[in-house]
């Protein structure tokens, strides 16, 4: 007598919706696994995760308000049991590397096929790494390329709610939008703004878009 599998609750999280219609119908059509949500940014994942809790996340990278590493980095660290697996059509080494540093358990490109899109949510669900070959073939050469240089440059001196504020400005939001998506006062947003802009010494919203997507905070879409 053998033992039905262990169903995998996943979470879809991209702002096109006709992509996460697409991966719905997809994942309907493969056993053990069922689409628990959908959430068209990093934010609203976040919010769906305590009440639906997902065994796996499929994260899209580049999505405004907060896009997807950001939104790796805090799953990781507000609910551990949930896995993060990227799902991006971005495939340069940064990225991965970025995201893996982050948490994320693996790298899947939008190209890929059912059978490998499969594989890899059940590895994550397992807890292991998992890399679409057109990527994994390029990260090592990569990292023992820039070595270094690329670890320095790694933005951790600004703290995650920076970061996230970070992004909403260079998205073009104003102090008062700002405030009122993070559910905070005004004045604290123009205090963060003001710590993150001393802390880069960069004061001007164009030479903060330039660091953000120099450091990958940001994703400009293609």
């Amino acid at each position: 007598m053998t033992t039905a599998p262990q169903l995998i609750r996943v979470l879809l999280v991209d702002n096109h919706t006709l992509v996460r219609a697409g991966l719905r119908a997809i994942l309907h059509n493969i056993e053990g696994i069922q689409v628990v949500a959908e959430a068209g940014d990093g934010r609203e994942a976040l919010s769906l995760i305590a009440d639906c809790q997902p065994d796996v996340v499929l994260m899209d990278v580049a999505m405004p308000d907060m896009n997807g590493l950001e939104a790796t980095a805090r799953i990781v660290k507000e609910f551990p049991q949930t896995r993060v697996m990227i799902l991006s059509m971005h495939a340069q080494e940064e990225y991965v590397l970025q995201a893996l540093r982050l948490g994320a358990m693996g790298y899947v490109l939008k190209d890929v096929g059912v059978g490998e899109l499969e594989l890899a949510i059940r590895a994550s669900f397992q807890g292991e790494t998992y890399l679409s070959p057109a990527v994994s073939k390029h990260v090592a050469d990569y990292q023992e390329r820039v070595g270094h240089e690329y670890s320095t440059q790694t933005p951790a001196q600004l703290t995650s709610r920076q970061r996230e504020i970070l992004q909403l400005i260079t998205e073009g939001r104003t102090t008062k939008e700002i405030a009122q998506l993070l559910f905070i006062s005004v004045k604290t947003v123009e205090t963060h703004r003001m710590q993150l802009m001393k802390r880069l010494d960069i004061y001007d919203v164009a030479g903060l878009v330039r660091y953000a997507i120099r450091m990958k905070l940001i994703i400009p879409e293609d």
